[in-house]
């Protein structure tokens, strides 16, 4: 009675930790910056970056790793300070380290501080890419700033699809140990066996 107690508040507990917000959250500490999805294109000037792949994964964001090639893929970047609207921007985007263009958008001012690249048909090659982005200022002067991504690696199970995974087996276990008279005994004998410990 007891050990079927603890497996029943074990579980509970389990469940709260996988569903609380706290467990789930994003950054949030002062002082802190956990966003991997941007560029410094001066000190503390930043733009940010997202990357879409809308046709394969209608709903999932991406920075770092984009799963797949050759398939329809949006870089969005959006400005993260308003001084960035009235000047002329460049993207080009290579596959590394060969340096070899895939995409190259001429510099351009962006109103809105939102850009979005369209590459119809995605990255052509699987491997590590650059995205450059050149800063125009009006002085003439060109300031570069790099961020790297890897495509084609394919989409990786999330830790929210693990810890997922875990609860279903945790609860087929469960019921197993409810159900089963045999397996109740020898895991009973273990939990004795760990208190004697």
């Amino acid at each position: 009675m007891r050990s079927s107690r603890i497996l029943r508040n074990g579980l509970l507990g389990l469940l709260g930790l996988i569903f609380s917000s706290t467990v789930l959250a994003h950054g949030g500490a002062a002082g802190t910056d956990t966003d991997q999805c941007k560029f410094e294109l001066e000190k503390d000037h930043w733009i940010h970056y997202t990357a879409y792949q809308p046709n394969a994964y209608p709903a999932e964001e991406f920075c770092g790793n984009i799963p797949d090639i050759n398939t329809l893929t949006q870089l969005v970047f959006d400005y993260q300070d308003q001084r960035y609207r009235g000047m002329a921007i460049e993207f080009e985007v290579t596959k590394e380290p060969e340096g070899k263009r895939v995409f190259f958008q001429a510099a351009e001012k962006h109103k809105s501080g939102t850009v979005i690249l369209n590459l119809p048909q995605g990255v052509p090659e699987a491997g590590k890419h650059l995205i450059h982005i050149t800063l125009l200022q009006d002085n003439g002067e060109r300031l570069d700033a790099h961020m790297s991504f890897k495509a084609g690696a394919g989409q990786p199970t999330s830790k929210g699809s693990y810890a997922l995974y875990a609860l279903v087996l945790f609860a087929g276990l469960y019921i197993l140990y409810l159900s089963n008279a045999g397996f109740k005994r020898k895991v009973d004998g273990m939990i004795g066996k760990a208190k004697e410990i």
